[in-house]
């Protein structure tokens, strides 16, 4: 089961009672890119990862590894 990592972006802004919006002006990127990783129509770049690790806490590595697991597993889905 692929999970996209959005979710994951949405739990975290959850747990620490932060909105999409207030994480996107901490980025300096629009609200919308926010809102397209956690619906899973963005993917998280190498420089989104990295600017989730300084907001967040979790590492680029962490960030760009969901995103990895979960571009595999829909690949893997789509070859099978």
């Amino acid at each position: 089961m692929a999970i996209p990592p959005g979710e994951i972006l949405a739990e975290e802004l959850e747990a620490r009672s932060m909105t999409q919006r207030q994480l996107a002006e901490e980025l300096g990127r629009p609200a919308q890119v926010i809102n397209e990783i956690i619906k899973g129509k963005k993917a998280i770049t190498p420089a989104t990862a990295l600017q989730l690790e300084d907001a967040l806490g979790p590492s680029a590595e962490f960030w760009m590894g969901l995103q990895t697991t979960y571009g595999l597993t829909l690949a893997r889905a789509a070859r099978a």
